[in-house]
């Protein structure tokens, strides 16, 4: 697209269509702003202000700063300084931009908006955010724990939870994070490949063999899973050499370890075509032979 001008309506289309994907899409909508004609977007109507936020953002990821004051201009001749949508934005800047006391700014920014009924769900996100930014772990895990009880539904807290409590090492509370995210989205292989993962780190027989169960789970969602099917083969590595393993279960286990990495030997064969028997072979060592 680069170079190609594109007409407002074309521009407006392709915006939409990020936003209803809920795709992020930075640095393409950094592109379809440099290509779009000099119409004014004020033409489209109130559609303009969300289209002005959406590329402030898509700017701070993209480190177009100038882009991002010509559309923060824009939202502020709109709306109030100290409104809620333009002061969201200006605790963003802070945050990424390079200044020492940034992330103190920003908090200082977002500690001004009001609370509307409890219900300014964004503004506690990034505060937390920011928490974890400078690196005060414990004080965003007792905040995300908060924020919870009132968005219990948020997968996206309780991922980032999750990844809280692995980080201090506390995986008894990392699994059950993964838990609540199996009753809101029983369907996405990641949250049974992360419980598995959790299950192999705190090691023994019974959490390892509750690790394969729930490895077997995330292949059967996606059979893609790389990681997954790579976790699998480790565990089951660990299991047979465990006294507990009986000698039945060896048998079931030792087949599983050899469809495994024929499975995974396929493929990286896939997703690089020319891969060396030197590598394979590199990759098998981290497996347990058989």
């Amino acid at each position: 697209m680069k170079n190609n001008k594109i007409s407002l309506e074309e521009a407006r289309d392709l915006l939409r269509y990020f936003r209803e994907k809920n795709d992020r899409k930075s640095e393409e909508i950094i592109d379809i702003w440099d290509n779009l004609s000099d119409d004014n977007i004020n033409k489209i109507g109130d559609e303009c202000w969300i289209i002005y936020e959406q590329v402030a953002l898509a700017s701070l990821d993209c480190q177009r700063f100038d882009i991002f004051n010509k559309c923060l201009s824009q939202l502020k001749e709109k709306f109030e300084l100290d409104s809620q949508r333009v002061a969201r934005l200006y605790a963003m800047y802070f945050e990424v931009s390079e200044s020492e006391d940034g992330l103190s700014m920003a908090n200082n920014v977002l500690d001004k908006i009001p609370d509307v009924d409890d219900a300014n769900s964004q503004v506690k996100k990034r505060k937390i955010a920011i928490l974890k930014a400078q690196g005060e772990t414990s004080k965003a895990i007792s905040e995300l724990n908060k924020f919870l009880k009132d968005y219990m539904h948020d997968q996206e807290s309780w991922m980032e939870l999750c990844d809280l409590y692995i980080q201090d090492q506390d995986y008894v509370k990392a699994a059950f994070c993964c838990e609540e995210l199996f009753l809101h989205n029983p369907h996405n292989h990641i949250f049974y490949q992360r419980f598995a993962e959790i299950k192999y780190t705190q090691g023994g027989f019974e959490n390892l063999e509750t690790a394969k169960y729930y490895y077997c789970h995330a292949l059967q969602l996606n059979p893609n899973n790389t990681r997954a099917l790579y976790g699998l083969l480790l565990t089951c590595s660990q299991v047979i050499s465990s006294p507990k393993c009986t000698a039945l279960k060896k048998k079931d286990y030792l087949k599983i370890i050899t469809w495994g990495k024929i499975e995974l030997t396929k493929m990286y064969e896939e997703k690089v075509p020319k891969i060396s028997d030197t590598y394979l072979k590199s990759l098998s060592v981290h497996i347990a032979s058989t």
